[in-house]
């Protein structure tokens, strides 16, 4: 056999053995061993609070509009 052959035989077998690492590391694992599928494993305390932005001066949130307009009028 040449060396031609032998090196086609040697990269077709590794090509194989990859493939099969590959395939056995991107599967799913198995259903049975997943111990809880609603804990995302980040830990910690939960704070569900928004984080309070500073607003440039004269800039307010919809939610905190004054009830009542202003009885003055506006100057420009």
């Amino acid at each position: 056999m040449s060396s031609l052959v032998i090196d086609l035989i040697l990269c077709g077998i590794a090509y194989v053995i990859l493939i099969y690492f590959v395939a056995k590391m991107t599967r799913m694992p198995h259903p049975m061993r997943k111990k809880n599928e609603d804990e995302d494993g980040d830990g910690g305390v939960e704070d569900l609070t928004p984080p309070k932005i500073d607003l440039p001066p004269g800039v307010i949130w919809p939610s905190d509009v004054p009830k009542r307009k202003p009885s003055g009028p506006v100057e420009a």
